[in-house]
């Protein structure tokens, strides 16, 4: 396993660029399982319960409007692929066009103050919350173990970078991930704005095939039960141990239930990743 510098693989003419990560990392093993799509969702719902962010969401996203938000959300998975398993140079053209997209908008308090939607401490918030529900729901589904999970996170800070964010303020392993959270919880809370977008999560989408529409608000309903006990707390929810336990038994369930089906179709890219990580793995 490495960590450092981008991971290269004798895979043939179409490994040569493998972006970010590769076929090594513990984030290309991590993204690929299909127990993440719950970790997706539990980012949303975290991300969410930061009010400036969610503020500022809420005034300039199509996620809130019921025929726009399918569109909205296919836009966002299909930035985590390309960021994760696309060519350096395609990463690279993604992320500068979010950048350009954020460094436009703004937001505005009640009290009429504005404020850059690309704020250093808003993505850093936006970040932290994705790989935290990434990172716990890998490690309770059974994907990685302590050590891998650190990895992962430390990997991560490569996408962060990517985004704007400055690499040593960026947590680099899972101990730091929650003295940021320890941080910043004073600052975060139920908003009406939070209120209407979790809604709109557990509410199908108009604009969704149905069966995908339906999928999503069940992974939704699920992934509130994985959120920590004080953010379950913050949504009105039961912040129990015993919630954490009978959760952690359901995602290591999942986990194995979905490694017995066969891969989805997916993008090239995404093709490519599953089979590198395959023939890594044989390789040793």
């Amino acid at each position: 396993m490495t960590t450092g510098a981008v991971d290269t693989f004798e895979g043939g003419p179409d490994a040569t660029d493998l972006g970010l990560f590769g076929p090594r990392s513990v984030t290309w093993r991590v993204q690929l399982e299909p127990v993440l799509w719950v970790a997706g969702m539990r980012a949303l719902l975290l991300q969410s319960l930061h009010p400036r962010v969610m503020r500022g969401t809420y005034q300039n996203s199509a996620l809130f409007d019921p025929k726009k938000a399918w569109p909205r959300f296919q836009r966002t998975v299909g930035f985590v692929g390309t960021r994760t398993f696309g060519s350096r140079a395609d990463v690279e053209n993604a992320a500068a066009r979010v950048r350009r997209m954020h460094a436009m908008l703004r937001g505005r308090e009640p009290d009429g103050t504005s404020f850059a939607l690309d704020d250093p401490e808003n993505l850093l918030w936006v970040h932290n919350a994705e790989i935290d529900s990434y990172v716990d729901v890998a490690r309770r589904a059974g994907v990685v173990d302590d050590e891998e999970a650190d990895a992962y996170v430390a990997e991560s800070v490569r996408a962060a970078e990517l985004l704007g964010l400055d690499p040593p303020t960026v947590p680099a392993s899972r101990a730091e991930l929650a003295a940021y959270f320890a941080r910043i919880r004073p600052e975060l809370r139920l908003t009406d704005e939070a209120r209407w977008g979790v809604g709109g999560l557990l509410t199908p989408q108009p604009s969704a095939p149905t069966g995908i529409a339906v999928a999503l608000s069940s992974i939704a309903a699920v992934s509130f039960a994985t959120l920590p006990r004080w953010a379950r707390r913050m949504y009105g929810l039961p912040g129990l141990p015993t919630t954490d336990l009978g959760v952690t038994v359901a995602l290591r369930a999942l986990r194995t239930a979905t490694t017995l089906l066969p891969d989805l179709p997916a993008p090239p890219e995404i093709d490519r990743a599953r089979r590198l990580v395959r023939e890594a793995g044989a390789a040793g």
